[in-house]
């Protein structure tokens, strides 16, 4: 399954270098002015996984198939962007399609780089921004409401998507965004948001971009923002974007190097696509044959069939049973037939739940 990250926030405030940083190239134009990004910057990244690498190397296959996602770098959105301030109705539109949200939010000081404050404010940020989404969504569900008045006349089974629209309609008008909302998991809710994509709706992540003292002890702006997600209950990370845009052009050894010198255990990459996994319940399994090695994403608690149609209906429609190992148990004996010697290749049925870091070979007949 494809994986979309869009990434937000105020105009210079590190989205676009985070961008560049991300997808290890100079992607994305940067500048020290407003709406230096027009049209949104989009990039297929593929997902670093060791463990494809080792079994690409006792498979003794060349070809390593990633799993990917994809990043959409939006113009910086500004307050008023729902009326459509700085050409806001047309950013906003760039991340309906989404499955997650990056907010990346300043955490450093500088006066060389133009802000919307004489000093940054990550809450005062976060706050525009929020606010600005939530009024999008509330245009789009109000007009829906409109149309639900006239549609429930004629069909009843609409009434509980218009009391959920109206319950919804309350939460944004008081400027709250919906990843809050307890009811989401209500199929009223559920309906709604499938048809209308809520912005605010979208999993979120915090992006502290600090400076490289930021690195070493913590700065006021970032407590504040660490807080603030606490208290929210948002995921959060902390990037230093220039640092890790500066390193783009570094061979994996030089980078590893000067990452262990500036006290970086992760570059910004693995950190956000380990969170996001996490938050949006996704893992990953491996599939191979005499030619390639490949990773799949799926969402957690997917049977056998389900995550044998990500790689063709056919596997899903004919399935049969799944031979089956852990990661560790194929990396320890190496092969197919040293698991099955030992007892260690399972035969897994219909009703298997797949695990992260299954090696999988599917048995099918249509």
């Amino acid at each position: 399954m494809s994986l979309s990250i869009g990434i937000i926030g105020l105009p210079n405030v590190g989205k676009s270098t985070i961008f560049n940083a991300l997808v290890q190239e100079q992607a994305a134009q940067v500048a020290n002015y407003p709406f230096c990004t027009i049209e949104p910057n989009k990039s297929i990244v593929p997902v670093p996984d060791s463990r494809l690498e080792k079994l690409a190397s006792l498979v003794n296959v060349g070809r390593k198939i990633h799993a990917t996602i994809q990043f959409v770098d939006v113009a910086g959105l500004v307050k008023g962007a729902s009326q459509g301030e700085g050409l806001g109705n047309q950013f906003l539109g760039h991340i309906r399609d989404v499955d997650a949200v990056l907010h990346v939010v300043r955490c450093f000081d500088d006066p060389n780089v133009v802000h919307i404050n004489a000093l940054p404010s990550p809450i005062e940020d976060i706050e525009i921004i929020n606010t600005e989404l939530a009024l999008a969504d509330y245009q789009q569900l109000e007009a829906r409401i409109e149309k639900l008045s006239r549609q429930v006349k004629g069909d009843k089974n609409l009434i509980p998507v218009m009391e959920m629209a109206r319950r919804l309609l309350e939460v944004l008008a008081a400027g709250n965004p919906l990843w809050g909302f307890e009811g989401r998991t209500d199929p009223a809710f559920q309906e709604l948001n499938q048809e209308l994509r809520f912005l605010t709706a979208k999993p979120v992540i915090f992006i502290g971009n600090v400076d490289e003292e930021g690195l070493v002890s913590e700065s006021s702006f970032e407590a504040e923002l660490r807080e603030y997600a606490s208290d929210k209950q948002v995921e959060y990370l902390t990037i230093c974007a220039r640092l890790e845009e500066d390193i783009i052009d570094f061979s994996p050894e030089e980078r590893n190097e000067y990452l262990e010198i500036s006290g970086i255990k992760q570059r910004g990459l693995d950190k956000i696509l380990r969170k996001s996994y996490q938050m949006l319940g996704l893992i990953s399994y491996f599939s191979f044959n005499e030619d390639e090695v490949r990773a799949w994403t799926i969402p957690d608690g997917w049977s056998a069939p389900q995550a044998a149609g990500q790689i063709h209906t056919d596997f899903e429609r004919g399935f049969i049973k799944a031979d089956v190992a852990t990661f560790e148990n194929f990396e320890e004996h190496g092969s197919w037939t040293a698991l099955k010697s030992i007892g260690q290749l399972r035969s897994e049925g219909r009703e298997y739940v797949v695990q992260d870091g299954d090696v999988i070979y599917y048995r099918f007949n249509l």
